[in-house]
C-alpha cells in the first residue's frame, strides 16, 4: 500500500482521537481554515492550489495529502494541481522537486 493510500484510510481516525484530546486546537485551526479557505478575492481552487505549492515547498506529505485532495474538491485537475506543486520546486530547489513523488502518489491514491 502507497503511503498515500495509508494516509486516506487512516487520517480521519487519527484526527479524531486529536480532536478528543485536544478540541480547543482543532476549534482554533477549524476557525481558522474555515475562514481563510472559503471563496473570496481568490477561489477556493486557487487558494487549495497555493496551499498544495506551499506544502511541497516546505516538505510536508501530510500536508502535500490533504491538498491534493482538497485541490480535487476543489475542481482543479491533475494538470493544474502538478503545474501548482512545480510551482513550488521553483522556490525550493531540489528538495521541493523530490516531494513532487508524493504528489503523484496521493493523485494516484485518489484514482487520478
Amino acid at each position: 500500500m502507497s503511503d498515500a493510500k495509508e494516509f486516506y484510510a487512516e487520517i480521519a481516525g487519527k484526527m479524531e482521537k486529536v480532536k478528543k484530546d485536544a478540541p480547543a486546537v482543532i476549534a482554533g485551526f477549524g476557525a481558522l481554515f474555515s475562514k481563510v479557505m472559503a471563496d473570496g478575492a481568490i477561489t477556493v481552487r486557487e487558494k487549495e492550489l497555493i496551499a498544495l505549492g506551499i506544502a511541497v515547498a516546505a516538505k510536508c506529505p501530510p500536508c502535500i495529502m490533504a491538498h491534493t485532495k482538497k485541490c480535487l474538491d476543489a475542481g482543479a485537475d491533475k494538470t493544474q494541481i502538478l503545474e501548482a506543486a512545480s510551482v513550488a520546486v521553483v522556490m525550493g530547489g531540489g528538495p521541493a522537486y523530490m516531494h513532487l513523488v508524493e504528489v503523484m502518489d496521493a493523485l494516484e491514491a485518489l484514482g487520478k
